[in-house]
């Protein structure tokens, strides 16, 4: 049994990392075909597609950072707050770099055709960034709680 708990305690560890790297590869490859596509209908103006597709990337960082920072000795005792902890940081940062990559997409889609609202298509992207970073500061506040 101690095992099991000393298990999901590694797994909260690497929960955020993990998860936000899949979240990040999703939107990516949402916002990147959205690009793809995108470049064959304009003359120009393919790297503000490409930077726009590349936005979900973030959230493979902010996992990194609350990795780095959850990781410590696996005990009995922090093992459920590591788990807890990891694996929601890593669930909110996988929900919102999918989400961010849609939102990417329907930004590029836009502008594509009416490129002067470029600028404020990339807003609901931003504010979904926004969400993330929420996670990502709370996570890194409330790891100072779990015992070391």
């Amino acid at each position: 049994m101690e095992s099991l708990i000393l298990t999901t305690g590694w797994l909260g560890i690497f929960s955020p990392l993990a998860l936000g790297a899949i979240g990040s590869m999703l939107g990516v490859g949402r916002g990147g075909m959205a690009a793809a596509g995108a470049m064959l209908e304009v003359e120009s103006g393919y790297g503000r597609f490409v930077g726009v597709a590349a936005m979900p990337s973030s959230q493979t960082i902010y996992g990194i950072v609350v990795m780095l920072t959850l990781n410590r000795a696996v005990t009995v005792a922090n093992s459920p707050g590591l788990f807890v902890l990891g694996a929601l940081t890593g669930v909110a940062l996988l929900v919102s770099a999918m989400v961010q990559g849609s939102a990417c997409a329907a930004s590029i889609n836009t502008s594509k055709s009416k490129p002067e609202v470029f600028g404020i298509s990339i807003a609901p992207a931003a504010v979904i960034e926004g969400f993330a970073v929420f996670v990502f500061v709370f996570a890194l506040v409330l790891a100072d709680a779990i015992p070391k």
